[in-house]
């Protein structure tokens, strides 16, 4: 499938879908929890699912209820199905390899063809430190796990994922002795692992941080019953920004922000770097863009997942944009670096691919183009708000939203675009 994308202007309101992180952390956590613990204003999408669907193979039982789940027995006290398959979500398999750890039976943990090519060795390799049995695929799923963990000094190297740390972090308060975390390197993402720890405290778990991004202390403990607001996802946010920037006329976007720490939120200085002007009130936010933007130099070693949207501002930038030190993006759901490259490439815009980001210089003589998104969420919906721009584009793989915005589209549409489902 693909989608036909014209020029577009976008007018009308839009609510934020909400963040997808927070809900897989606070599902996980309310799952070992129990007692009619809530997740409130939850992401129901294909990459959230496979979480809840985790949480019920490990013998929680959770409720829909409207926009909440409610946990309704813990994790532990229902049927134990040994088999986890977490589709395309890396933050699914990751956080349940660290949960699977502390039961004495085997689980086998796969996914999508996407999610078995990333890697999963340096989560495996922490957990047999502190008593786990592992085995993989070449290093990646599907991998089977068998515990019980009992704790301990355990160390991960940082320069993979920030996953692999937020995994052995909500592991760790259930284990015999606790566990005395060190991260090797330097950390990517650091953000997420502020998210893991903030979930954390919401469910009553303290971590001393020794050596903030570095080392850490989790004592032994149990989770208590709460219930947690999901709050916007910048990630999609960064994405109605961007639009808005390209193709808004009167475009408002409305949601909750709160105040749990999300890397991406760092957009919005992006986007005034650029000379956008981003007004903030009362839950709604709006823009006001210049004829041309400005460039600059952009480290998302923090937020790769801003990498998609600020490309695509390039198309109306006066002066190069430089995104630097997000080799880590290359193991995304996709190389984005090279697709981000390979597919802007074809609608005019020079750009030079560098192993840990992108320069990329606008042109006077844009051009629509056939766009191959090769089945990455993040880059169809970047990918559609530069055919809206443009004009006369194909956007491959529409069924990828499902992941993380499944209503993009009808959204978008309702709000002006020119797309249509082929």
């Amino acid at each position: 499938m693909s989608c036909r994308i014209e020029k577009s202007k976008l007018s009308g309101s839009l609510v934020c879908p909400p963040n997808k992180s927070y809900t897989h952390r606070a599902i996980f956590l309310a799952s070992l929890a129990g007692n009619n613990s809530k997740v409130e204003n939850v992401l129901f999408s294909a990459d959230t699912n496979a979480t809840i669907d985790a949480c019920k193979n490990f013998g929680a039982q959770l409720e829909r209820e409207n926009s909440s789940i409610i946990v309704k027995k813990p994790i532990g006290e229902g049927t134990f199905v040994p088999k986890i398959n977490a589709e395309n979500s890396g933050t699914t398999i990751r956080i349940a390899s660290g949960i699977a750890s502390l039961f004495s039976n085997q689980t086998t943990l796969t996914g999508d063809s996407s999610l078995q090519t990333r890697p999963m060795q340096p989560l495996l390799d922490a957990l047999e430190s502190i008593g786990a049995k592992c085995s993989s695929t070449d290093g990646k799923p599907p991998i089977q796990i068998t515990g019980k963990i009992l704790g301990g000094d355990v160390t991960i190297p940082g320069s993979f994922s920030s996953q692999f740390v937020s995994a052995l972090l909500i592991s760790a308060p259930l284990t015999e002795r606790g566990v005395n975390l060190a991260i090797e390197g330097n950390l990517v993402s650091k953000p997420y692992l502020d998210a893991t720890l903030a979930t954390m405290r919401k469910f009553g778990v303290s971590v001393q941080t020794l050596i903030p991004y570095k080392r850490y202390n989790i004592p032994p403990q149990i989770y208590k019953p709460a219930t947690f607001t999901v709050p916007i996802d910048f990630s999609s946010l960064a994405l109605l920004l961007a639009a808005a920037t390209l193709c808004g006329e009167k475009f408002e976007i409305q949601g909750n922000i709160g105040n749990l720490p999300q890397g991406d939120e760092v957009f919005i200085d992006i986007l005034e770097q650029l000379g956008i002007k981003v007004m903030i009130q009362d839950n709604k936010i709006t823009i006001e863009s210049p004829e041309k933007l400005a460039g600059g130099r952009f480290d998302l070693s923090n937020s790769p997942d801003l990498l998609p949207p600020l490309a695509i501002l390039s198309l109306k930038s006066s002066e190069p944009i430089e995104i630097v030190n997000v080799k880590h993006a290359r193991l995304k759901e996709t190389d984005r670096i090279a697709i981000v490259a390979r597919e802007l490439q074809k609608m005019g815009i020079d750009i030079e691919e560098k192993e840990d980001g992108l320069i990329l210089s606008a042109s006077d003589k844009l051009t629509g183009a056939s766009l191959n998104s090769e089945n990455d969420h993040r880059l169809f919906m970047a990918f559609c708000i530069a055919g809206m721009y443009v004009g006369d584009c194909t956007v491959s793989d529409p069924e990828s939203v499902a992941v993380s915005y499944p209503k993009f589209i009808e959204e978008m549409q309702s709000i002006g675009a020119k797309i249509s489902v082929q």
